[in-house]
């Protein structure tokens, strides 16, 4: 089992649940961490950010801990061809360092990071209830432990 340092959308339970077809994340531990060296923007014309290494900056975001195997497959296909997962050191509240992995930003042409720090308060206000509605396909990915019945390129 390995942790998993979210950074945008999956930062929320509900979301990180639904992606993971794992009702029980809604209760597994979970803790602010941040991110040292790194930036995180919005992705131009969508609600999510990317993250990017960026000397000096940090990114704050949550640490789902001890995440099973069968999250892990659909977390890849879930973030798709824009992002890779690159093992990475947090820091946790009680100023101890833990290895987790997270999805770093290709930045593709198609959709480009736009400038400035992506606004998570904005994203619970405005941007959510859209996200949620818009990737509604990430249901179609199957049970846990089923391999993904269709790859979601659900970001469009």
């Amino acid at each position: 089992m390995a942790h998993a340092f979210t950074y945008g959308s999956l930062m929320w339970a509900d979301i990180m649940a639904r992606v993971c077809a794992d009702p029980r994340l809604l209760q597994r531990a979970s803790l602010p961490a941040t991110l040292a060296d790194h930036a995180r923007h919005p992705v131009l014309g969508q609600d999510y950010p990317g993250m990017v290494p960026a000397k000096g900056q940090a990114v704050a975001g949550r640490l789902y801990l001890d995440l099973p195997e069968t999250a892990w497959a659909r977390l890849d296909a879930f973030e798709g061809e824009a992002y890779e997962r690159h093992e990475v050191l947090v820091t946790v509240p009680d100023g101890r360092w833990m290895r987790a992995w997270t999805y770093l930003y290709r930045d593709l042409p198609a959709h480009p990071l736009g400038p400035g720090a992506w606004d998570e308060q904005r994203f619970e206000r405005e941007g959510k209830a859209r996200f949620m509605a818009r990737y509604v396909g990430f249901d179609a990915l199957g049970a846990a432990g089923d391999p993904p019945a269709v790859p979601p390129v659900l970001r469009d």
